[in-house]
């Protein structure tokens, strides 16, 4: 691979994962173009700004953007090494949806040349790098791409998913380790070449197949451990018991470690990858699928809590704290507490305020039904119901003194005196 400054990359998508890889890489001094369909997103990040928070991501960009080693486009160029970072969601019944990854390497065919690097970042089921290859190939007959016999393909193609924690994106991208995928060794042996210009932690190469593989069973396995949790929290309110204490006594012991429940599962990752697996394989996956239906009961198990709770004090303001999918960031994607404040708002209008400090607006459903958006200072003085939704940090600042007297549902745990 050419030297840090000859280097060209282009990483696709430009969202919570595409930015902050484009603006690491650009920082080693490659040359980094970022394509989105998003002309704003587009024009933000070329005058120096981002669209998105995150830990110290402002000024990475801002640096990269000044020094010309990052602008961002919705054109492709042609480039040596071509980085897929779109979504992948699921489509209804949970079906997954790769048609964002297959339009991106549409969109990469016209500028491919010898020599090219191709990785797919974005979760996939499993055979998706597969799929790109295929795709690549009926486009570009003049080339020849990898197969399993381990020929000497003109374009390598691999499989990278990333593995971080919003809030920590920059330090994990390159703390990390990583697992890469060749559709051959060779192609997992090109992609690893880039990884090693910014990535501290260990790089392993594997299959294609395996490395897609990894991304799901990660976040399944995150998922099925927090659906116990939140499946004993709900035994708990039946039995009357603290979980939280619980879960703290539990932990005691040495071979146990229990994670904390929440209200649900939220985020593109732990509340979407399990089902691409599910999908895959219906008759094997019984557990994660069950699940997945833990988490999502959770939900409606907190929603009917709140009702009860706001139907125990007629005509009170009910501030609702937090929308985020988890603590300290300004992502909403697959929030339960999303959820439960919609169906709150939906039931009893403008008696709902909301708290989220990581946002100036609330989402339009939310406003038409009367909701509003408060500070947590106005929250304190003025609402006698509360309910925790997320553990961000400056709720978890609040003291005792100024939540006396208040009726709470704190699905976090964070003023638990257990």
């Amino acid at each position: 691979m050419k030297s840090h400054a000859e280097l060209k990359v282009v990483v696709i998508g430009l969202g919570y994962i595409g930015l902050p890889t484009a603006a690491v890489i650009a920082r080693t001094g490659a040359q980094v173009l970022g394509v989105d369909v998003s002309p704003s997103v587009v024009d933000t990040i070329n005058s120096g700004k981002v669209h998105i928070e995150e830990v110290d991501l402002d000024g990475l960009v801002s640096g990269v953007v000044a020094r010309g080693d990052l602008r961002a486009s919705t054109v492709i160029e042609p480039a040596d090494v071509f980085v897929i970072a779109v979504p992948t969601p699921f489509g209804p019944d949970h079906v997954p949806d790769i048609a964002y990854v297959l339009e991106a390497s549409r969109t990469i065919a016209p500028v491919l040349k010898k020599g090219d690097t191709v990785i797919l970042e974005s979760t996939s089921p499993v055979g998706t790098t597969e799929q790109v290859r295929d795709l690549l190939s009926a486009a570009r007959a003049d080339l020849r791409f990898p197969s399993a016999a381990g020929d000497h393909p003109d374009v390598a193609i691999a499989y990278c998913p990333e593995r971080v924690l919003p809030g920590r994106i920059l330090v994990e991208l390159i703390d990390n380790d990583r697992v890469i995928g060749g559709i051959t060794p060779r192609c997992a042996r090109q992609a690893l070449s880039l990884y090693r210009r910014f990535v501290r932690g260990a790089c392993v190469t594997t299959s294609a197949r395996a490395a897609e593989m990894t991304k799901l069973v990660e976040n399944a396995y995150r998922d099925v451990n927090i659906a116990f949790a939140n499946e004993m929290s709900i035994v708990a309110d039946k039995l009357d018991v603290d979980v939280w204490e619980v879960i703290k006594l539990a932990n005691r012991h040495p071979r146990v470690n229990i994670l904390q429940p929440g209200p649900g599962v939220g985020g593109h990752c732990i509340a979407v990858d399990p089902w691409f697996l599910v999908h895959a394989a219906p008759a094997e996956t019984p557990l994660i699928r069950a699940a997945r239906g833990v988490n999502d009961g959770k939900t409606r198990h907190v929603v009917d809590q709140a009702i009860a709770l706001a139907e125990a004090h007629p005509d009170a303001a009910i501030a609702c704290l937090g929308l985020a999918f988890k603590a300290n960031i300004d992502d909403f994607r697959q929030s339960p507490a999303i959820e439960i404040v919609e169906a709150l708002a939906a039931r009893f209008g403008d008696r709902i305020r909301i708290v989220e400090p990581h946002t100036d607006r609330l989402p339009d459903p939310l406003a038409r039904h009367g909701a509003t958006l408060i500070d947590i200072d106005t929250a304190l003085e003025t609402c006698p119901v509360m309910i925790v939704l997320v553990d961000h940090d400056v709720f978890r600042a609040v003291p005792a003194s100024e939540r006396s007297g208040k009726a709470i549902l704190d699905t976090r745990g964070i003023w638990s005196a257990g």
